[in-house]
């Protein structure tokens, strides 16, 4: 192996960080998930509330390697705030009786409720309302 050769583990924490800084979010706050589907890498990148204990789908990419997704990902939260509608989203989880607030960023109301009900059992939680914040 030659010296200048990418390590592409080396690279691959050097792309999670700059994803991690982009969003000013600690890495324990963060998950990377990544599946192979169809000969293809899907990354899944996974945000976790600490306040309520909670996780939710920020986005997903799909490459055709690890370092491919995580580079998509990468352009992705350097120009999402651009590219898609704000949203709050108010819910309740089955056995609380504490209202949460949570804010997405969608292209339309049903990927923001995606991206509430990601991983878990639709009966889980019970949404009060989802707005469309204005454009500020």
């Amino acid at each position: 192996m030659s010296g200048t050769s990418t390590d592409i583990h080396v690279e691959s924490i050097r792309l999670q960080r700059k994803i991690e800084s982009y969003l000013s979010i600690k890495g324990s706050e963060l998950s990377f998930e990544f599946q192979q589907r169809d000969g293809k890498i899907k990354l899944d990148l996974i945000t976790i509330n600490p306040r309520h204990n909670q996780s939710f789908l920020f986005h997903s990419e799909i490459g055709i390697d690890k370092l491919d997704a995580l580079r998509k990902m990468l352009d992705y939260v350097q120009s999402y705030k651009d590219k898609y509608g704000s949203y709050t989203i108010q819910w309740i989880a089955k056995g609380e009786n504490e209202l949460h607030t949570s804010y997405f960023r969608a292209g339309n109301m049903y990927d923001a409720l995606d991206k509430l009900y990601y991983g878990r059992d639709i009966n889980t939680i019970t949404v009060f309302s989802i707005v469309l914040n204005p454009v500020a």
